[in-house]
Formats: structure tokens, sequence, C-alpha cells
């Protein structure tokens, strides 16, 4: 069974590699990585690119109407 982790993150440089961090530390074998982006603007995408060759992450970056709605976006992927 597939276990799906999803991040909504906006402008989240400060704080999303150790966010990426805590899920890689995790040892379930069969894991989803989704991170919903909302455009960021900051270097949150670039820090995201740094650890694709770490874990496998499934990112959609573009605009949204919040949280709930990034999370909802991320369910659907799921």
């Amino acid at each position: 069974m597939t276990f799906s982790l999803i991040t909504p993150s906006y402008n989240s440089a400060k704080t999303i590699a150790r966010t990426i961090d805590s899920v890689i530390a995790q040892n379930y074998s069969d894991l989803e990585y989704i991170i919903l982006d909302g455009a960021s603007t900051d270097d949150t995408l670039k820090i995201i690119a740094s650890y694709q060759d770490k874990i496998n992450i499934r990112l959609v970056s573009e605009r949204d109407n919040g949280i709930y709605d990034a999370m909802n976006k991320g369910i659907k992927i799921a």
C-alpha cells in the first residue's frame, strides 16, 4: 500500500529543507511525496530541486487559493 505525504508550501525557503529532510528520514518503504507549491517567488523551488536525487518528489507549482486549495489538489493527485 502506498502512503502519500502532501506538503503545501509558499515562499518556504526557510523551512522546506527541514521538512524534506524529515520525510527522507522516514523508513516507510512505499512512500509517495507530493509538494504543492503556490508559485513561490523565493528560493523554495531551487531548494526542492536540490533534493530530486535523494527522494522522488511530485512537484506542482502554480497559483492556488490558499493552503486548503493546495491540500485538496494534493489529495486529488494522490
